[in-house]
């Protein structure tokens, strides 16, 4: 299921977002969130921000020109492809390839012209995808060319207006000679963190302990114990919602955990409250609970009943 909300639209099935063709925002707000994509570069900042594989490869295609003398990969060229769409629509993606593939009459059986269905919140409408395409059925014979306009409106022409002044807020950023070396999977690395599975030995190992006012609280705290011991023991899903909940995005850097340095600081003795998150520090602020049951029962609620800041 397609949702349209504010400048993307989020695929259920995929988990990927991509830009809102009938977005209502200015040019001037998606050019600010290819800023903050190049400053998250920048700054070596993970950004839970779900755009497609094929985003990153349409953004360096479209990259300013290297400098004279500059070592680079080759450009790559833009074009669109089934595959790309099925990694951001995949129901639709499969409904084309039927299409593509169904063995007899194509034209009395699915009885398609050459034009797109577009939803705009609610009201469908069409959109030619050549000149007079309303009027052009769709045949055995040009079946595929069909499939490749359909696929480039959606991916490319339908998003011009929101994608071109991403680009050049991305471009005003990270501009320059040294973008050319990264490939479009380097570049959603960079930007989204690895998915590669925790390391939570080396997170601890990096981690800071804040505010305990007892000597060497990563060793002696009962509580700080405890914490990672509930980490390191939970399942794979629950470690990145952990993650999640303390800094932002479930994925660390791309250097590798120990470039992720986790806060964990006190907020007083035993009680009845939660701990407290705060994503732009990387902090998790505890009490002095009793017990580990009781961390854990505390911890985890809070982590499973909050909603964060993910683009969606």
């Amino acid at each position: 299921m397609l949702i349209f909300s504010g400048m993307f639209a989020y695929d259920n099935e995929s988990g990927f977002c991509y830009f809102n063709p009938n977005s209502f925002e200015t040019t001037d707000q998606f050019f600010l969130v290819g800023v903050v994509l190049g400053l998250a570069i920048y700054n070596s900042t993970i950004l839970d921000v779900a755009l497609p594989p094929f985003a990153f490869r349409k953004l360096l295609a479209a990259a300013p020109a290297a400098g004279p003398g500059a070592t680079s990969h080759a450009k790559p060229s833009m074009t669109y492809s089934l595959e790309d769409l099925a990694e951001f629509r995949p129901t639709l993606a499969r409904g084309l390839r039927q299409l593509l593939e169904f063995d007899g009459d194509v034209e009395a059986t699915f009885c398609r012209d050459f034009v797109a269905d577009v939803d705009r919140y609610g009201q469908l409408s069409q959109v030619p995808l050549c000149p007079d395409g309303e009027k052009r059925a769709v045949t055995n014979a040009n079946r595929r060319e069909f499939v490749d306009l359909y696929v480039r409106y959606l991916l490319d022409t339908a998003v011009a207006r929101q994608f071109e002044p991403f680009k050049r807020g991305f471009f005003t950023v990270c501009g320059g000679n040294a973008l050319s070396l990264f490939r479009p999977e380097e570049i959603e690395l960079l930007i989204r963190g690895s998915d590669e599975p925790l390391d939570i030995a080396s997170l601890r190992a990096v981690s800071i302990c804040e505010n305990w006012k007892v000597p060497n609280a990563a060793e002696t705290e009962p509580v700080v114990g405890w914490f990672w011991q509930s980490f390191e023991a939970a399942s794979p899903k629950d470690q990145r919602k952990l993650l999640s909940f303390i800094t932002g995005s479930d994925r660390i850097p791309a250097m590798g955990a120990t470039n992720l340095v986790i806060k964990l600081s006190c907020l007083g003795e035993d009680g009845l409250r939660f701990p407290v998150a705060r994503t732009c520090f990387n902090m998790l602020s505890l009490w002095r609970y009793s017990s580990k049951e009781k961390l854990e029962h505390m911890l985890w609620r809070a982590v499973n009943e909050s909603e964060g800041f993910g683009l969606k």
